[in-house]
């Protein structure tokens, strides 16, 4: 396997493996503090597993509120705001 690969398998295996032992955790932060690299990669696929993250749940929640809506319908209150946007549309006009 490629280094690029073996050290994202690695960074990948401490952020996603399950807890480290003691002695794993404490060589892990001896090896971030020798190699800066390390340290950045490591800061960085965290960012990027924390960004899926929240696409995720916002997908999911886009998703629900869609199968909301064609089981009950828009929220009450929809058509009441729209029409008054209609009317405060409509009066903008008339005061110019």
């Amino acid at each position: 396997m490629r280094s690029e690969l073996t050290r994202l398998q690695r960074i990948e295996q401490h952020l996603l493996g399950p807890a480290p032992t003691a002695e794993a955790a404490a060589a892990w932060q001896l090896e971030r503090l020798l190699d800066p690299a390390l340290a950045a990669d490591a800061a960085a696929q965290q960012q990027l597993y924390q960004g899926l993250q929240r696409a995720g749940r916002r997908q999911l929640r886009q998703e629900l509120q869609a199968i909301h809506r064609q089981l009950y319908g828009p929220p009450p209150g929809g058509w009441l705001r729209a029409a008054a946007g209609e009317l405060r549309a409509l009066l903008r006009r008339f005061r110019r």
